[in-house]
């Protein structure tokens, strides 16, 4: 197993490319240097790759590695350009501690990010047994075989014509198209890009703009895999990859947006000016065209910390001060507003009792995960320092609004509540409780350092002492490393009230995608003609059957059409030659020739029954074709003439 994962690295390197490349070059040229650069790069590079596909798709240029990368190119030289006229060289961040303490913390972060995604996802080409995979793995695909990643094209991939922000996509496609990976792989490995580097870089980066520490910016990397609701829940639940890539971006963001009112000293305000709304445009481009949702949390974070900034000692008069936050809090309302009312609403019910929710909150045991003790521990310590403290005093304000937001969607039923303020996130307590760690971290990150501090003055060591730190990332890696171990990874199902205790990844005969099942579908190119149709239950796997095979399996998506003659299908398909009303119902999904019989599906959420979709042996009108264990494929032929 383990050589299989080092034999993707060339993989892996194709996604850091991407996703980091056009960003280091570009902000390089803009002046940002060290941490903010290299944790800021994947805004960039996210962008970059939703906004070229975005115009590629409009103008009718081709999709492909070459022409991304031209782009990236031009754009990084138009970024140098203008950093050139609005000046190139911004103030360093005025911070303390030992400059190795930050790669060690990354490293070690990185280290047990990947042990832990690795291990839940077991082979680099594992494809998630959930709904949503079926999509995201189908929409690769398509954009490999259309050569179109745009947001406002890859719906048609199920016949849509919608926008939906496909950067996760287009980034995929690419590591696809460069390496020749399967879309699978490619989709892994771009699940450790995100969990192993852009989530611990980003979250590094806003711990140190908080506590302009870099012992505390080690602490936060070290401990950014700690909570299980980010960002491993997001690769369990759904599958939700595009609001993993989101979520992942918004510390980064959150430290941006920071970063900017000191890189604005000592430079002319229209310049300043300029240059901000540019990079907070990057910002708002990259969680936009990955996904909206994340742009919600941003913002929030953000306004909390400039009402602060402005109304904390800044040098702005207090009348300007107070007209800035409330149009701060305004334009936030509306955008809120907007993005809740441009989803489909509310699609959850509450899932437990105010008293229990809080308690989860407070122990960071959201959707009924298993409580996290030691980092909680931490979060109230941070807590303590970060309300003592007037410059750090918005991070607990912060973290009382992303935890309301929880307390809201598992335990407020009112509509207007989950439609108006939770619509955004369809009212999904799994989405609302990844924003947390965003908050928690930094928190417990500067509880370690609280701890470190007492236990330094203690025993008589300087603050400054390299010992202390060098002991504390030790402690912390080791805390990490002991967590991982015996620490439960297990995804609670909170609307059935059952706990799924394996890995969503992991294939067997009784999961989503069977290995019989995978091994058919990749084996159709060998007995279905190009242009043919195959038809299938996709509650029983065969919605994967497009990003498998290339050919036209139907439907691309886990739920089936809501249509009469889908339902004629679904219950009499079998019977085609004695009902009359199933040749004219394949008619109308295109006389397909093929059916596959993975069975008849399950009874639960998400899934759906079809007894006319199997138990084709025997029946008049079906000629087999191929099996391979209990999965099968069938020629209809009782509609020939």
């Amino acid at each position: 197993m383990i050589l299989d994962w080092v034999a993707q690295i060339p993989v892996v390197v194709a996604g850091v490319l991407v996703v980091f490349g056009p960003g280091i070059l570009a902000l390089w040229g803009v002046g940002l240097r060290g941490l903010s650069l290299v944790a800021a790069a994947p805004l960039f590079g996210v962008v970059t790759v939703g906004a070229t596909a975005l115009f590629f798709g409009a103008v009718g240029i081709p999709w492909s590695p070459l022409g991304w990368g031209v782009t990236a190119l031009l754009i990084a030289g138009l970024a140098w350009v203008i950093a050139r006229v609005l000046g190139n060289r911004l103030p360093s961040a005025p911070v303390a501690g030992p400059r190795w303490s930050v790669i060690a913390g990354l490293v070690i972060g990185a280290a047990i990010a990947v042990w832990r995604l690795t291990a839940y996802i077991g082979s680099p080409d594992a494809i998630s047994q959930t709904n949503d995979a079926v999509f995201h793995m189908n929409a690769v695909r398509f954009a490999v075989e259309t050569a179109d990643a745009s947001s406002l094209h890859i719906n048609a991939v199920i016949g849509g014509n919608s926008f939906y922000p496909a950067a996760w996509h287009g980034i995929v496609s690419l590591v696809v198209m460069m390496t020749g990976a399967s879309v699978a792989a490619a989709a892994n490995a771009i699940t450790l890009v995100i969990g192993a580097l852009i989530w611990p870089l980003g979250i590094a980066w806003l711990a140190r703009e908080v506590s302009s520490s870099r012992a505390v910016a080690a602490y936060a990397a070290i401990l950014s895999s700690a909570l299980q609701i980010f960002p491993l829940l997001l690769f369990q639940w759904g599958v939700l990859f595009p609001n993993a890539l989101s979520m992942a971006l918004v510390p980064a963001g959150v430290a941006l947006v920071m970063a900017l009112w000191r890189w604005s000293a000592g430079t002319t305000p229209w310049r300043a000016g300029i240059r901000g709304a540019l990079l907070v445009l990057v910002v708002v481009g990259a969680l936009l065209l990955s996904q909206p949702s994340a742009f919600l949390p941003w913002a929030l974070i953000s306004v909390i910390w400039l009402t602060f900034r402005l109304l904390g000692g800044a040098p702005v008069r207090r009348a300007l001060a107070l007209v800035l936050v409330a149009v701060s809090w305004i334009i936030l309302a509306a955008l809120w507003a907007y993005l809740a009312q441009g989803t489909t609403g509310s699609h959850w019910p509450p899932i437990r009792g105010k008293l229990a929710v809080l308690v989860d909150i407070l122990l960071n045991g959201q959707v009924m995960i298993p409580f996290a003790y030691g980092v909680s521990l931490l979060m109230v310590l941070g807590l303590i320092v970060a309300v003592r403290r007037s410059n750090m005093r918005w991070l607990a304000v912060a973290w009382v609004a992303v935890s309301a937001l929880y307390f809201l969607v598992a335990t407020v039923g009112n509509p207007f509540v989950r439609n108006a303020i939770l619509g955004a996130w369809y009212a999904d307590p799994y989405r609302i409780a990844a924003i947390a760690p965003v908050v928690v971290i930094p928190l417990a990150a500067l509880g370690v350092d609280a701890v470190v501090r007492t236990v330094t003055r203690r025993f008589g060591h300087a603050e400054n002492d390299s010992i202390p730190t060098l002991l504390a990332v030790s402690g912390t890696a080791v805390f990490m490393i002991v967590l991982v171990l015996v620490r439960p990874v297990a995804m609670p199902e909170v609307t059935e009230g059952t706990v799924y205790q394996g890995s969503t990844y992991r294939a067997g005969s009784d999961t989503y995608l069977s290995p019989d099942e995978r091994e058919l579908l990749e084996s159709l190119p060998d007995r279905v003609a190009a242009d043919d149709r195959v038809l299938g239950n996709p509650s029983t796997g065969s919605g994967f059957g497009y990003f498998l095979s290339g050919l036209d399996v139907y439907p691309r998506t886990w739920a089936p059409p809501r249509t009469d003659a889908w339902q004629v299908l679904a219950m009499h398909l079998r019977d085609a030659e004695t009902e009359a009303a199933v040749c004219d119902a394949l008619e109308l999904y295109g006389s397909p020739e093929y059916v596959l019989d993975f069975g008849p599906g399950e009874a639960e959420p998400g899934r759906y029954v079809m007894p006319g979709m199997t138990d084709f042996e025997g029946q008049d009108g079906f000629e087999f074709v191929a099996e391979q264990g209990d999965a099968s494929l069938w020629r209809i032929t009782a509609c020939d003439e």
